[in-house]
């Protein structure tokens, strides 16, 4: 295998195709932003409740924030190759979208450094979703989560991302 990266080559693999940290320590350092969401789908009467704030566990998006916010901080406990990083800003935001009885939620990360927070946009919008139905289970076991994945990366030598998917609804 040559030493050269071919767009091909996957990164967390060493020569040896064992698993392996990428070496960040030459990457030049820039602000680096990713978006990223993710959808949980229940009953109407669910999304009444959580919409109405009279759950009686009380403002499940307020603890669904902290569990995102939590994650994104977390992301290379739970993802092993995964870098720790500096974030500078953690943002989860909620939609309800009653047409489809489902809760959007977007998340941001964004730091200073030499690698990417795709992973953490990620985690976070995960977590989020999780504590949602964890919050919900009670009364929707049959909640289902779906559609996670990045929609906007920016930053370092890759520059700008965009998805040109529809996303999920």
């Amino acid at each position: 295998m040559s030493n050269e990266k071919n767009s091909q080559q996957l990164t967390h693999l060493n020569q040896q195709g064992e698993a392996n940290m990428v070496d960040v320590s030459n990457k030049q350092t820039t602000i680096r932003t990713a978006t990223a969401e993710g959808y949980i789908r229940m009953s109407a009467q669910t999304l009444a409740l959580i919409d109405s704030g009279e759950h009686k566990k009380g403002d499940v998006f307020a603890v669904a924030r902290i569990a995102g916010i939590q994650a994104a901080k977390k992301c290379s406990d739970l993802i092993p190759l995964c870098h720790p990083l500096m974030l500078t800003k953690v943002q989860v935001d909620f939609t309800l979208d009653k047409a489809n009885n489902q809760v959007r939620v977007e998340t941001l990360c964004r730091l200073s450094g030499q690698t990417g927070v795709e992973m953490e946009a990620l985690t976070a919008a995960s977590v989020a979703c999780l504590t949602l139905f964890d919050m919900c289970k009670a009364v929707d076991p049959g909640m289902l989560i779906h559609g996670i994945r990045v929609l906007e990366k920016q930053g370092g030598k890759s520059g700008h991302w965009q998805s040109t998917n529809q996303g999920e609804s």
